[in-house]
């Protein structure tokens, strides 16, 4: 496990990542972490005092990557943007499961379920991990429902959720 101290930042304008609360982490400690890989991977470990697993670091260019830092997270860690935090890190090697509900909704249309099996895996985690973060049972049933839906219109993840802002 690498331990590091990392300053809480946020992207001002950056395209989608605009608004991101973010660590860097530099490419030398992400070549102790995945030796000279240049894509996005996960990582696990303790930030603060908040235990973190199946998090993706996001590659920045030149070895560098961010692990962006979401609004739970935030509550639990406690500090604002400039701050310091302490970072422990090492390599998650356990492959993320789609969510089994959206899997077996997307399987009854033919048509939504090819369109998701053509994704990149780490697309398709998007919209499971949208479900995953529902909080009840309901909510977790409507996001499966916008997916399906989505996935039949042949949507991606950004105009999913813009138009599920329209109803």
């Amino acid at each position: 496990m690498i331990s590091f101290k990392a300053t809480l930042e946020k992207f001002e304008e950056k395209g989608e990542k605009s608004g991101w609360t973010y660590i860097h982490i530099p490419s030398e400690i992400a070549n102790q972490l995945y030796p000279k890989y240049k894509k996005s991977f996960r990582v696990k470990g303790i930030l603060d005092n908040l235990k973190i697993n199946g998090v993706a670091l996001l590659p920045m260019g030149k070895g560098n990557f961010i692990l962006p830092i979401n609004l739970e997270m935030r509550k639990i860690i406690q500090k604002p943007i400039g701050e310091t935090i302490t970072v422990q890190l090492i390599k998650d090697n356990e492959e993320y499961q789609l969510n089994a509900l959206l899997l077996e909704c997307l399987q009854e249309d033919k048509i939504g379920y090819s369109h998701f099996n053509t994704m990149p895996r780490s697309h398709q985690n998007y919209y499971s991990k949208y479900v995953d973060s529902a909080k009840t049972d309901p909510t977790k049933a409507k996001r499966v429902a916008l997916i399906c839906r989505a996935m039949h219109q042949k949507q991606s993840y950004a105009e999913m959720l813009r138009s599920a802002k329209e109803f």
